[in-house]
Order: C-alpha cells, then sequence, then structure tokens
C-alpha cells in the first residue's frame, strides 16, 4: 500500500486511482462487442448459443436457455434454513428501504388556472444481469430486482452465466424466487445484454438493462444505451475510509481488505489523521493477509490501488474524499454526522464504527449498485426511478391560454418558427373573440 504524507500529491494519486479502467477499455474489445451484439442482433438464439459454447464451453439449446420455473421453487426449498432466513431478511429490509423511494406524481395548478403535471408509470419490461459462472451473488440478484418490483414492472427478466454444469447456481435462482423475478435465462456475457436489448425468439426484449458484469459487459450496455435504457457503467469497486484517532486499526484493516478481495482492479483507500493508526493499519492488514483465502487477488489491489494518505485535519480529509468521489466512503471518526454533511460527493456513506461497508452490500437496504471511479460526483445509486419513467402533464384553459398566447408568439417570432407561432395566433384569433 502506497503512503502519503502531502496533500497535493495525494490528490495526483486519487486521480489515477479514479481513472485506473480507462485504458482497459480498448478498441479490439469495443470491436468484439460490436460484433457480437450485431451477430446476436441479426441471428438470434443460434447466436446466443454459438457464444455460450465460445466463452462458457457448453453447448446448449434454446430450450435450456430458460431456467424452469420449477427449478426456482426447488432452489427456494432446499435452501439451508439459515441462509433462507438471511436472505429473506435482505429482502424485506431492501423492500422497506426501496418502497420510501418510490416517487410521487406532481399536480399544479397554475397562476390562471391551467393544470400541470408530472406522471410516474413503470417501464413494461426490465432485464437484470447477474454476475455468474464460478461465482454466486444473489445479493446483486435483490439489490436489482427489488426496486424494479417496487416500481411495480411489469416483468422482470434475468440473465445470468451458466456454471460449469450448464445450471444456474441454486442460491441465486432461490433470490429470484425471494425477489419475484418472474424469467430466468441461463446465458451471460455481451450476447446476453444484446438478447435484453433486442430481443430473441426464447429472451424478451427489455426497456431498461440493470446489473454489474465485466468489461464486455459494460461495453455491451454502453452499446446499447438508447435503444434501452441501463442503470450505470460499473467499475471496480472502491472504498475510502476517513479516520481519526478513536479507529480500530484491526477492524479498519478488516474494511480495506473487504473491499481489495473483490478484484485486482478495487481500490482501497484510507486517509487518516493520525500517524500511529496508519502504521497499526499497515501491520493489520499485513497480519490477515497472511491466511488470506483471497491473497493473491487482496495483494495485487493493495499493491497497485491501495492508498493511505495522512492528513493533518478532518477538513483536509474531507476535501480529499469529494476530490475523488467515491462509491463506498466510511467515517471512522469520533463524530460522523458532522464530517457527513461536509461530504457531497460519494455514492454511498456509512457513518461510524457499527457501520461497516459490507451491511451495505447486504442488507442496510440503500442499494448497492453504486457510482464508482469518481461518477458519484454526477451519478446516484440504482433505485426505484431507475425502473420508471414519467411524463409531463399540461393542460392549458382559455384563460390561461389568452393570457400566454402573445408570449409563445413573440419567443418562437425570435427563433425564426413561423408555424409555431402561427399555431398559436390562429387560436388567438379564434378564441379572443368567442
Amino acid at each position: 500500500m502506497r503512503v502519503i504524507r502531502d496533500v497535493g500529491v495525494a490528490t495526483e494519486w486519487l486521480a489515477q486511482i479514479a481513472a485506473r479502467t480507462q485504458g482497459a477499455q480498448r478498441q479490439e474489445e469495443a470491436a468484439r462487442v460490436e460484433a457480437i451484439l450485431a451477430d446476436v442482433r441479426k441471428r438470434g438464439d443460434a447466436a446466443l448459443l454459438h457464444y455460450t459454447a465460445c466463452f462458457d464451453h457448453l453447448r446448449l439449446t434454446a430450450e435450456q436457455l430458460r431456467v424452469p420455473r420449477k427449478a426456482l421453487d426447488t432452489a427456494l426449498a432446499s435452501l439451508p434454513p439459515r441462509l433462507r432466513d438471511a436472505l429473506e431478511l435482505c429482502h424485506r429490509r431492501i423492500q422497506a428501504f426501496h418502497r420510501c423511494q418510490k416517487p410521487a406524481d406532481i399536480a399544479y395548478t397554475g397562476t390562471h388556472g391551467e393544470w400541470l403535471g408530472r406522471r410516474w408509470r413503470p417501464m413494461e419490461r426490465a432485464g437484470l444481469y447477474v454476475p455468474g459462472g464460478r461465482a454466486a451473488y444473489p445479493s446483486t440478484v435483490l439489490m436489482n430486482a427489488v426496486p424494479a418490483k417496487v416500481a411495480g414492472v411489469g416483468q422482470v427478466v434475468m440473465v445470468t452465466p451458466p456454471g460449469p454444469d450448464g445450471t444456474v447456481n441454486s442460491t441465486v435462482l432461490a433470490a429470484a424466487a425471494i425477489a419475484g423475478v418472474d424469467e430466468v435465462f441461463c446465458v451471460g456475457g455481451a450476447q446476453a445484454v444484446a438478447g435484453l436489448a433486442y430481443g430473441t425468439a426464447t429472451l424478451p426484449r427489455v426497456d431498461v438493462i440493470s446489473g454489474p458484469g465485466n468489461l464486455y459487459v459494460t461495453l455491451a450496455k454502453k452499446a446499447v444505451y438508447g435503444t434501452v435504457a441501463i442503470d450505470s457503467l460499473a467499475g471496480p469497486s472502491e472504498v475510502l475510509v476517513i479516520a481519526d484517532h478513536t479507529a480500530d486499526a484491526e477492524l479498519l484493516a478488516a474494511d480495506l481488505l473487504a473491499q481489495a478481495e473483490h478484484d485486482p482492479m478495487a481500490a482501497a483507500i484510507l486517509i487518516t489523521t493520525s500517524e500511529q493508526l496508519l502504521q497499526h493499519v499497515l501491520a493489520a492488514i499485513a497480519g490477515q493477509l497472511r491466511d488470506h483465502p483471497r491473497r493473491e487477488i487482496c495483494e495485487r489491489a493493495i499493491s497497485d490501488w491501495g492508498l493511505a494518505v495522512l492528513v493533518p485535519d478532518l477538513e483536509s480529509a474531507a476535501a480529499l474524499s469529494d476530490h475523488f468521489s467515491p462509491e463506498h466512503l466510511e467515517l471512522l471518526v469520533e463524530k460522523p454526522e458532522p464530517l457527513a454533511e461536509r461530504i457531497s460527493q460519494a455514492g454511498a456513506i456509512f457513518l461510524g464504527h457499527h457501520s461497516p461497508e459490507a451491511v451495505g452490500d447486504y442488507l442496510a437496504g440503500p442499494n448497492h449498485t453504486l457510482p464508482t471511479s469518481g461518477t458519484a460526483r454526477f451519478a446516484s445509486a440504482l433505485s426505484v426511478e431507475t425502473f420508471m419513467r414519467h411524463t409531463s402533464l399540461i393542460h392549458f384553459n382559455r384563460a390561461a391560454f389568452l393570457a400566454t398566447g402573445p408570449a409563445v408568439i413573440t419567443l418562437a417570432e425570435s427563433e425564426g418558427l413561423h408555424s409555431h407561432a402561427a399555431s398559436v395566433q390562429m387560436r388567438l384569433e379564434r378564441f379572443e373573440g368567442s
């Protein structure tokens, strides 16, 4: 882990960490993704099966792409009771929080009695991408499916890569059953994103795609945006911890490693006012890595993208945090609330010593799909609104039209739009005398 004691130098390193994925999106990968998208658009299921054979080394039939509903119910019934209880607790908490997000319609009466409004409606069909293969992420299922269901989406469709045996992980299927996912398909990669965006004989075309994935999935989502909506372009995960002398070095080290174990590109950053704490954290990281089951991944992440910064005060720490705009921000300080008020750019803020980032990954309630790579300066977490659209409603009465029509004509004429002005002028002439 790189140690820096100069705020200016730290600012430069934080900028490099935020930009760590930019060089990864090379033209070669983008071209491969575009070819896959075009092929799926042209050949549909045949292309999905071809790329499943190429990348997952599995020869499936079109019928095997769809996971039977019975498989979801069986997976849920066969879950160990402790795991089922944990997943159902997650579901209840995530659902309760997201129900609070559901936006209300707006109805506004103007100065002349005109009625104006904004009406929210759910999208008809949502596609959820859940990473899979050799890994299992039931938490990703819940964090994507729950806001879609709360929004009222008519059909929630999930795609996930098959495991080595050609099936989907049973815990992932159980989570899909708990969350009320309508259909699950055993296909992943850029080809799955293409299937959701364009539709095939087996995969339904959706209106919005959410969920994280590897570089090819991210590039595919970027390419199909405009054909469908997407939630965001997810990059490697990151945590920034601001800590003072009250922090426990062993716990802080565990929090940093919790992020580092995700991926060799994950970033784990400490900003502290305490030299003693900094040294103790470095020693604690080394100690916890000795028998760590994901030691190699953690060591690469800590070596390449780990950073420890000593600052003179918490105000400097807050300024550095806002400069980086982290995905996850932990405030392990004596008084976290006033420091949180000082922070304006972060995906999620975890206040105090009893709020590790891991609780947000699973069951705190707010969504764990968050903006990465500095995009928290303009983007936000996945939410119920991701799966909804709003429509403006405008109803002018006679008095409102007569009162505002002349101004519309003036503005239209200033832009050289003759028929805009005429459409109002003709009405004024007709209605004024009536």
